[in-house]
């Protein structure tokens, strides 16, 4: 996939992050170039600050795959990067915000804007078809079968849909969800035919 960058900093993280990230798998750097592609879409309908959102999209997997609390060491590492960079101080607090608050599993309730924007992005591109594509992805990366895509639909994915942030990504989940469930259904009764 190709991005297309609103300003020079994201050109140059995007391209730090790509060769960081896989090209292909669950968590590649298609995956981060749709969530910034939809979180720029986004941001511009609801007034964010775009090179902040932009920023924390194209970093809110640096640490993946390596870290088991990846929301939180990709926001430290997204620090040390901005700040190398001279990146204003309180810039990389939102932004880091925003990455340590993305995340299922953080436990941290996005306080900003871009702090839900992202949340809600990254969410999305674990639903509809593409949601499904990256469970099964992810499910074969770990030697799993469809038992475990199903666990996980149960467990995670079928539960996004309540947990947007923004009125636009309630509306954009809804469609997302339905065709989740629809295959999670399918996959019951087609699992319990074996």
């Amino acid at each position: 996939m190709q991005i297309y960058p609103r300003n020079p900093l994201h050109a140059k993280l995007f391209e730090l992050v790509s060769r960081t990230l896989p090209r292909g798998g669950a968590h590649s750097i298609d995956h981060v170039a749709r969530v910034y592609e939809l979180c720029m879409w986004m941001g511009e309908k609801l007034g964010a600050n775009l090179e902040e959102l932009g920023i924390a999209a194209i970093l809110h997997d640096i640490a993946r795959p390596a870290s088991p609390d990846h929301a939180r060491d990709s926001a430290k590492e997204a620090k040390r990067i901005l700040e190398e960079l001279s990146y204003p101080k309180d810039k990389i607090e939102r932004v880091a915000h925003a990455i340590e608050a993305h995340s299922f599993s953080s436990g941290v309730a996005p306080q900003t804007l871009e702090a839900k924007i992202l949340s809600d992005a990254d969410k999305l591109d674990a639903m509809g078809a593409i949601g499904i594509f990256r469970a099964c992805v992810y499910a074969a990366e770990r030697g799993m079968g469809l038992e475990a895509v199903q666990k996980h639909l149960e467990e995670k994915l079928l539960k996004l849909k309540d947990l947007m942030q923004t009125e636009l990504g309630k509306s954009l989940a809804q469609e997302r969800h339905e065709v989740l469930e629809a295959f999670y259904l399918q996959l019951r009764r087609e699992l319990s035919q074996e």
